[in-house]
């Protein structure tokens, strides 16, 4: 399999509301295992309030059935409580994968 696609969905939290969306990214991981076109899916923490998601896709259908799938749905339900600003979600082409 060839792993040519990714999203890179950037996060900020609300002042005192990082440790509830780290919560929230942790159990987004089940949703994410039940995808089968989503290869990996990796969420990340980069300050108390910066987090983050990278996931790679084989196919462009895999990459837009997880776009239009229930992590980001779920993140939509919260994200007026949590985030600080709208996600900037951006779509990426692997160059290399090892």
């Amino acid at each position: 399999m060839t792993v040519t696609l990714g999203i890179l969905a950037l996060l900020e939290a609300k002042a005192g509301k990082g440790e509830q969306l780290a919560a929230f990214l942790k159990a987004g991981r089940e949703l994410a295992v039940a995808e089968q076109g989503t290869v990996t899916w990796y969420a990340f923490k980069i300050s108390d309030t910066s987090y983050g998601i990278f996931d790679t896709f084989a196919t462009d259908g895999a990459r837009t059935a997880h776009i239009n799938g229930q992590i980001p749905a779920a993140l939509a339900q919260v994200s007026a409580d949590m985030l600080a600003s709208e996600p900037d979600i951006q779509p990426v082409s692997l160059l290399a994968v090892k």
